[in-house]
């Protein structure tokens, strides 16, 4: 098996991440008791914004391994990445390699995070990939969904690719589900089923994020702050 991403360096990735997030913004975080102490986790996280990932890094009760982009692993980001436990994926192919780290994350009982819909966009999760079902009926690992709102409805004045800072960003950790039937089935069709569970669960706990937090159907237009 691939050597598997450090347990340590995701921890101190965490460390770095709660110092940044909550010195430049004001991360409002919700329902992360509801993460399992322990065990195999799956955080299923809305992708709108570049902070998302970074933001629920820093504010996860856990530490994460995230399944990031290798366009992100550039320069000086690639071994800083790789160090805080992190994990390159090829998206435009079957990358064998980062399927097997995902998995040996799982199996060693920690915290994979997935963003769902495959890449950022409108954070609705209105499409989903199959590959976080995959890892969820092949490590039976337990998702939580995770909505950020918040983090793309304005621009910063100096930093326009960024939030205004000290401006609130909303975390909403949701209720821990199963996506397999039991069956133990890994068959195509077992997948789909799985992502349309998925699916409609995540929708659920998005739809109860914006209520919670008061937020609108989406984040609205982007203005300067």
């Amino acid at each position: 098996m691939s050597e598997l991403p450090s347990e340590r360096g995701a921890e101190v990735g965490r460390r770095i991440g709660v110092g940044l997030m909550f010195g430049l913004w004001r991360p409002r975080v919700l329902g992360a008791w509801k993460v399992p102490v322990t065990g195999p986790v799956i955080f299923a996280v809305n992708h709108s914004h570049n902070i998302d990932g970074p933001m629920v890094m820093g504010v996860a009760p856990r530490p994460t391994h995230f399944l990031i982009k290798k366009e992100a692993f550039v320069g000086p980001l690639d071994p800083f990445l790789t160090g805080i436990g992190q994990l390159k994926v090829d998206r435009h192919t079957t990358d064998r390699k980062a399927i097997t780290r995902a998995l040996g994350v799982l199996e060693a009982g920690g915290v994979l995070g997935i963003f769902p819909e495959g890449t950022r966009g409108e954070g609705d999760f209105a499409s989903l990939r199959a590959g976080l079902a995959y890892f969820a009926v092949r490590s039976g690992a337990a998702i939580v969904p995770v909505a950020v709102l918040g983090s793309t409805e304005r621009r910063g004045r100096l930093f326009k690719a960024l939030p205004p800072l000290r401006s609130r960003v909303d975390v909403v950790f949701g209720d821990p589900f199963e996506a397999g039937d039991g069956s133990g089935r890994r068959t195509r069709k077992a997948l789909d089923e799985a992502t349309e569970r998925i699916q409609k669960h995540l929708a659920s706990h998005l739809e109860h994020a914006r209520r919670l937090t008061g937020r609108a159907a989406d984040d609205g237009p982007r203005r300067d702050a």
